[in-house]
């Protein structure tokens, strides 16, 4: 069953039953994530503005605003964007988060961009972009360095912002210093089906479950993840329901830039047939680690900056410790 958008179920939607938490907001992601765009077509109290945020709370991007909220501002700027179904409260995983404990032990400030994963990769790029430049226009002191750290979805929506940016000759792109890419579907994610990433995200929760019946439903934030697109003239003017869609455009990386890619396999090795076909369960290893047979779609990460973690699941990359060790590594040189 396709829904098109906007589509009528969104107007009886309401969680009005749940009060304010994390699990609420666990549900409101997932809801945005399968049926944001109709949710947002509709004007939905339920579609997710894009903010940045801090321990769950929204940040005013103007200078008295964020120096209020913010004590100590670094000017090193950790700017992390989660996945699809997701939310910023997400990246705490099993009572570890990367991006604070890279503020802790880097001497950064970590920030953490909220967005409705439901809509095009490119729509919010575009929005991540602006988003970006204010903050940088409004930062308390002066901004020496932006590292991006994008998890799954997140990691396509920083490449679009970058494109973005810099297109319309924002500043905030010569301020980056590194981009990294955390088990991000650079070409694609085959199981890019709304069921699966329900039952990643929802787990076996008893009031969750119903939800599961909305996994037929694929909103333009879906049918991006299938080949990793980023820009709006990969969906402009096409049916992105086709079977037959077409590749989207090549877009390579940022020229100067360093980048680094992270991925998982259930594996024992790579090699293993499950690298190519299953990798972490939801991305493929080749597409994580941005390689492709087409040379003009590889995005030529050197060796060195690539890391595979085995016999982990694409949420295991939130929490173990020698992902994080890897982060704080690569990040902590230069």
């Amino acid at each position: 069953m396709t829904l098109p958008a906007p589509f009528p179920f969104t107007d009886a939607i309401s969680l009005n039953w749940m009060p304010p938490s994390p699990e609420r907001e666990r549900v409101v992601a997932v809801l945005n994530g399968v049926l944001g765009d109709a949710l947002e077509a509709r004007g939905h109290a339920l579609a997710i503005p894009m903010r940045l945020r801090r321990d769950g709370v929204p940040l005013d991007l103007t200078p008295a605003a964020l120096e209020a909220a913010i004590p100590r501002p670094s000017g090193r700027l950790l700017v992390l964007a989660h996945g699809l179904c997701m939310n910023d409260l997400q990246w705490c995983r099993q009572g570890h988060d990367h991006g604070a404990a890279l503020a802790r032990d880097l001497g950064c400030t970590a920030l953490y961009l909220h967005y409705n994963t439901g809509r095009h990769v490119s729509t919010n790029g575009r929005e991540a972009a602006e988003l970006l430049e204010a903050l940088a226009g409004a930062w308390p002191v002066p901004v020496t360095e932006l590292v991006l750290v994008g998890f799954s979805m997140g990691g396509l929506v920083a490449r679009s912002a970058w494109h973005y940016g810099t297109a319309a000759g924002h500043r905030w792109p010569g301020r980056v210093g590194k981009l990294v890419f955390i088990a991000t579907p650079h070409s694609g994610a085959p199981l890019a089906r709304a069921g699966h990433w329900l039952d990643l995200a929802l787990g076996a929760r008893s009031f969750t479950l119903p939800l599961a019946r909305l996994g037929q439903a694929r909103s333009a934030g879906l049918t991006d993840l299938r080949h990793g697109s980023l820009l709006d003239e990969d969906w402009l003017g096409r049916d992105r329901f086709a079977a037959s869609a077409a590749l989207p455009q090549a877009l390579p990386l940022p020229a100067g830039v360093p980048c680094f890619a992270m991925a998982a396999t259930t594996g024992k090795r790579e090699g293993d047939f499950k690298d190519r076909w299953l990798g972490d369960g939801l991305v493929p290893l080749g597409s994580a680690l941005g390689r492709h047979h087409d040379p003009a779609r590889a995005l030529g990460i050197p060796q060195a900056r690539q890391w595979i973690g085995y016999r982990m699941h694409h949420l295991d990359l939130l929490g173990r410790v020698e992902v994080y060790e890897q982060l704080r590594q690569w990040l902590g040189e230069g």
